[in-house]
């Protein structure tokens, strides 16, 4: 019993490390990149969009590395489906989700690019290395395009909503003042990356344990508690910026997230450990993701507005999901 304890205090620990050290390393990271001159609009595009991953990628390489793939995988999946069900379903009740044009052109048909392709990469029930390398490679070039892109694309009034949000999630997150010198600043980003660690290592030990003391499936743990833990971020994040008013930055935020998941955190799993299954026993998973990332692309294309009843759909539709792999086992 003690045994059992010690593993849930250790998954709600590490999830909470996991929200602090993000939120940490991205005050940090943006600030001490501000502080050199980099523009706001750089800072929303590479600091916050990689920052809200980073848990997702920490858990996942640690996962992958100690051997444990069914995690390295599920917190993927899980987390993306987390993300469009969950926290865009939240958003949307909370306040109708607006869809920015150029989001609707750009990174919708990526999106969906990014979970069709992940069956592929387990058709041979493994990503293999080079596989990741294409993943991370494209992480890298999507985001110089990006940059590229929205130079001219995107107004100083979003760029300003974007550095309040940031602030905003900083500071619910504990994190001092960017008011400071650099190095501090740097120290900031450091220790946040240091907690983010040790969050992602409490997380992952603490699932393995809970996992095999209560005769549940570590890909079970991966796609539920695991993947929410990863998704603080996100979920904080959105919903912030949706109660300032700023849905198009939670959609924005939701929907680079799920694409950074898929080409940074599959893609360095696999560069330090194996990560994959047989594609018939996450079938249920990948088909899930699919599933949810195709029904959010029908309702951002339909009016460009992700209303109430259909931010109500996503969440019970995510319920559901959850219930049926409880049932499921």
């Amino acid at each position: 019993m003690n045994d059992i304890i010690l593993d849930v205090f250790m998954l709600g620990g590490g999830g909470l490390l996991l929200y602090f050290g993000a939120e940490w390393l991205v005050a940090g990271a943006a600030g001490l990149a501000r502080s050199v001159g980099v523009s706001g609009l750089v800072i929303g595009l590479t600091v916050v969009a990689y920052g809200t991953s980073t848990p997702e990628i920490i858990v996942g390489m640690q996962a992958a590395f100690a051997g444990h793939s069914d995690i390295a995988l599920a917190n993927v999946l899980g987390s993306n489906i987390a993300n469009l069900g969950l926290i865009l379903g939240l958003a949307a009740l909370l306040r109708p989700a607006r869809i920015d044009a150029t989001l609707f052109r750009r990174e919708l048909p990526l999106l969906v690019a990014s979970a069709l392709v992940v069956p592929l990469l387990l058709l041979d029930g493994q990503i293999q290395q080079w596989e990741g390398i294409a993943l991370l490679t494209v992480a890298v070039l999507y985001t110089a395009w990006m940059v590229y892109r929205s130079r001219r694309a995107i107004g100083n009034a979003v760029i300003a909503a974007v550095v309040a949000d940031l602030a905003d999630t900083a500071n619910s997150a504990g994190a001092p003042s960017p008011q400071h010198g650099r190095a501090r600043l740097a120290g900031i980003a450091i220790v946040g990356l240091a907690v983010l660690i040790v969050g992602g290592q409490l997380l992952v030990e603490g699932a393995v344990g809970a996992a095999h003391k209560l005769g549940m499936s570590e890909r079970l743990v991966g796609l539920t508690i695991v993947a929410v833990g990863t998704s603080l971020p996100e979920l904080v994040t959105s919903l912030i910026a949706t109660r300032r008013g700023h849905t198009d930055i939670a959609v924005g935020n939701v929907i680079g997230s799920n694409i950074f998941n898929v080409l940074l955190c599959l893609g360095g799993a696999s560069m330090v450990g194996r990560v994959g299954a047989p594609i018939q026993t996450v079938a249920l998973d990948v088909g899930a993701m699919i599933a949810f990332t195709l029904m959010a692309t029908v309702m951002m294309r339909s009016g460009r507005t992700v209303t109430r009843l259909e931010g109500l759909i996503l969440v019970l539709g995510y319920a559901a999901f959850l219930t049926l792999l409880v049932a499921l086992g």
